[in-house]
């Protein structure tokens, strides 16, 4: 049975309506798919940025814990007097004190030109390593007064001690403080190490 035109006319409006419907649908579809896909987009932008935010921090935490670090150790080398001009004076003053504090016989030495042992660039000036050679005779008693001079000289800090050489004999002196005879003579020679940084603020 073919369709009337009456048909048809009914049929007009409700066709029209799906034809509506489904074109609203594939617009509507092709709108979450659109939508959808820039969604992805941002994500993805989104954790590259949070990446990179995070690469920034642990590097950051990284810097910190190396700037935490070394001003840890300049504050270790301020407070023993290694950093700065040398302290002629001050040694002077401290080995009379180790002197008399161990009872040694007899202490003489002399202190050579400071000289330059390296400087190491940095910012914002560089770094100058600097040595002041200490040429040391001492009559001992025992090796444990050489021993204990060094000790006493290293504690003191106003300087790094770095023993560059010892030598050790049988005493040919005569009775030193006391009535006491040495029975050991030794000569060392001594670098006094200071470090001064022609950046830092005085």
């Amino acid at each position: 049975m073919r369709p009337t035109a009456e048909d048809l006319r009914t049929l007009a409006a409700p066709a029209a309506a799906a034809l509506v419907f489904v074109a609203a649908g594939a617009a509507l579809l092709w709108h979450v798919h659109a939508s959808l896909a820039v969604a992805k987009g941002q994500l993805a932008v989104a954790r590259a940025e949070r990446a990179k935010a995070a690469e920034s921090l642990a590097r950051i935490a990284e810097e910190e814990r190396e700037v935490r670090e070394k001003v840890a150790v300049y504050r270790r080398l301020r407070d023993a007097g290694i950093l700065g001009e040398e302290r002629r004076l001050d040694w002077v003053e401290e080995i009379g004190r180790i002197r008399a504090r161990r009872d040694l016989l007899d202490v003489r030495y002399t202190v050579e030109r400071q000289r330059l042992l390296q400087s190491v660039p940095g910012k914002p000036a560089a770094v100058d390593f600097r040595a002041s050679t200490m040429k040391v005779d001492l009559a001992l008693l025992h090796e444990g007064d050489l021993l204990d001079f060094l000790a006493d000289l290293r504690e003191a800090g106003n300087a790094y001690v770095s023993v560059t050489g010892c030598r050790i004999e049988r005493a040919t002196r005569g009775p030193g403080a006391g009535g006491l005879a040495p029975r050991l003579g030794a000569k060392c020679d001594i670098d006094l190490i200071t470090i001064l940084d022609r950046g830092a603020k005085l």
